[in-house]
């Protein structure tokens, strides 16, 4: 068989394997084995492929990888509207039960409820948001 046949079986189960790892090195990897079978396509004898196999897969772990795995990892997601505000604390100004209430929160004047109905919340506690519906913050009292 010729050598560049068992290249590009190589650089098909290379890719193959990065389709289940998703680390970048198997990918590069199947690259520099495809790259080696058109070498060994035009005839070059096996010590230089194997050097143009090292060299292709060092320039692209040393060089592609780093950055494709900065584009791989995103930052964490961040929370903005009404989903910021939940596990933020609140003010109460004027007392919450399971059925209406008043909090600040972050410098606004929000409608809550408790999120335990039977609870009952005085004015001047601070509470936890919990979740919002709609315009109403359900709230429960820090301990």
């Amino acid at each position: 068989m010729d050598s560049w046949i068992i290249w590009i079986i190589l650089a098909a189960a290379l890719g193959v394997a990065e389709i289940f790892t998703l680390t970048a090195a198997l990918g590069i990897l199947s690259v520099a084995a495809l790259l080696t079978a058109g070498v060994a396509a035009v005839g070059l004898p096996p010590a230089l492929q194997i050097i143009v196999f090292v060299l292709a897969a060092g320039a692209g772990l040393i060089g592609v990888r780093p950055i494709a795995m900065r584009h791989i990892r995103q930052p964490p997601a961040q929370r903005f509207g009404v989903s910021a505000l939940v596990g933020k604390p609140a003010y109460v100004t004027r007392e919450v039960t399971g059925r209406d209430g008043r909090v600040r929160i972050g410098g606004e004047e929000w409608s809550a409820r408790a999120y335990d109905e039977t609870l009952v919340i005085p004015p001047g506690a601070t509470v936890d948001v919990i979740e919002i519906e709609g315009a109403t913050a359900l709230v429960y009292p820090r301990e």
